[in-house]
């Protein structure tokens, strides 16, 4: 299991759903006992993005391994 801690800002969950969506395997988006699934923009949109999320997958993609870089944070 990947897991990547990460930051969102709400003009870029949009963005963050298509990148999600371009996988094929499943993606959760997490914080505390709130999970939902990544390639849902009400799902993800319903999370409170002021906190630091959690993002966690179990297939691998390039692409999407990059773009989730734009948003890591130092752990």
């Amino acid at each position: 299991m990947r897991t990547h801690k990460i930051r969102l800002r709400v003009d870029e969950v949009k963005d963050f759903v298509a990148a999600a969506t371009r996988c094929d395997f499943d993606i959760d988006i997490s914080y505390n006992r709130f999970v939902v699934d990544a390639k849902s923009i009400v799902g993800v949109l319903g999370l409170d993005l002021n906190q630091i999320l959690t993002v966690s997958y179990n297939g691998y993609d390039q692409e999407f391994e990059d773009y989730l870089n734009h948003f890591a944070l130092a752990c």
